[in-house]
C-alpha cells in the first residue's frame, strides 16, 4: 500500500462509489420506471414483485460492493462510505488526513454516479425515480429510520472489521462477505429506510435531484448522516474491545491495503 499515493487511493475512492451509486440506486430507479408503466403515477418498489424487487436491488448494489473490494481494495481499501472511513479512522486504521480524502472522494463519486444515471436515463430518472433517493417508508418515523440506519450499518462496519481489517481474516473472503453483508441489510431495511447505510451513497441523489429539478429530500438527510456515522462508530469500537487480548490488537489497514 505504500506504493498507492494519495492522488490513487482519491481516484479508486471516487470510482468505486460512481459504480456504487450508479448500478446500485440504477437498480432502484429501474424498478421505479417499469413500476410506473406498468400503473403510471402510482410506482413504488415492491408494487410488481413485492419482496422481490428489493432482492434485486440489494443483489445490484452488494455485487457492486464485492465487485469493487476486489478491483480497488489493494489501491485504497474500496471503503465506499464515510461511515466505514470514519470507522477505520477511529480505530486507528487510517490517518485523518488520508479519510479526509477518502470522504471527498466518496461524495464526489455518489454525485457523479447519479449524475450519469440522469444522462443515461433522461428526466424521468429524476422525477419518477427520484435518483433513487433514500427516504423512510410509509408509517416510519424520523427516529426508528435513523435506529435501523445504525443498526444496519453497525452490522456492515463489524463485518469489515472483521474479515478485512483484522490480520487473523481468512485471505480472499472480504469482497463476498462485505457485499452480501450489504444484500442482506439491503433485502431487510430497505422498505424501512431505504437502506442507505452510507451518506454518501443518500448525499449525491439527493444533491441532483435538486439540482435537476426533482423532489427535495433534505430533510431526511440527518437519518443518513446521523444513523450509519454513530453506527460505523459503535462497532469498530466493538470490534477493537473484542479483539483485544485474541493476539488480534495490531489491526492492518482495511482490505491488507
Amino acid at each position: 500500500m505504500a506504493s498507492c499515493n494519495i492522488e490513487k487511493k482519491f481516484l479508486a475512492e471516487l470510482l468505486g462509489t460512481l459504480f456504487l451509486v450508479f448500478f446500485g440506486t440504477g437498480a432502484a430507479v429501474v424498478t421505479l420506471l417499469i413500476s410506473d408503466s406498468v400503473s403510471p403515477g402510482t410506482a413504488g418498489i415492491g408494487l410488481l414483485g413485492g419482496l422481490g424487487d428489493w432482492i434485486a436491488i440489494a443483489l445490484a448494489f452488494g455485487l457492486t460492493v464485492m465487485a469493487c473490494i476486489y478491483l480497488f481494495g489493494k489501491i485504497s481499501g474500496a471503503h465506499l462510505n464515510p461511515a466505514v472511513t470514519i470507522g477505520l479512522l477511529v480505530s486507528k486504521n487510517i490517518s485523518l488526513k488520508d479519510s479526509v480524502y477518502y470522504i471527498l472522494a466518496q461524495v464526489i463519486g455518489a454525485c457523479l454516479g447519479s449524475l450519469l444515471l440522469y444522462l443515461c436515463l433522461g428526466s424521468p430518472a429524476v422525477t419518477v425515480g427520484g435518483l433513487g433517493a433514500t427516504a423512510p417508508g410509509l408509517n416510519v418515523g424520523y427516529i426508528p429510520a435513523m435506529i435501523a440506519e445504525c443498526i444496519g450499518t453497525f452490522f456492515l462496519v463489524l463485518v469489515v472489521m472483521g474479515v478485512a481489517v483484522d490480520e487473523k481474516a481468512e485471505p480472499g473472503f472480504a469482497g463476498i462477505s462485505i457485499g452480501m453483508t450489504v444484500t442482506a441489510v439491503i433485502v431487510v431495511l430497505g422498505a424501512f429506510t431505504g437502506a442507505s447505510i452510507n451518506p454518501a451513497r443518500t448525499f449525491g441523489p439527493y444533491l441532483m435531484d435538486v439540482l435537476l429539478g426533482g423532489t427535495n429530500f433534505w430533510a431526511y438527510y440527518p437519518i443518513y448522516l446521523v444513523g450509519p456515522i454513530v453506527g460505523g462508530i459503535l462497532a469498530a469500537l466493538v470490534y477493537t474491545y473484542l479483539a483485544k487480548g485474541n493476539d488480534a490488537c495490531a489491526l492492518p489497514q482495511p482490505f491488507k491495503e
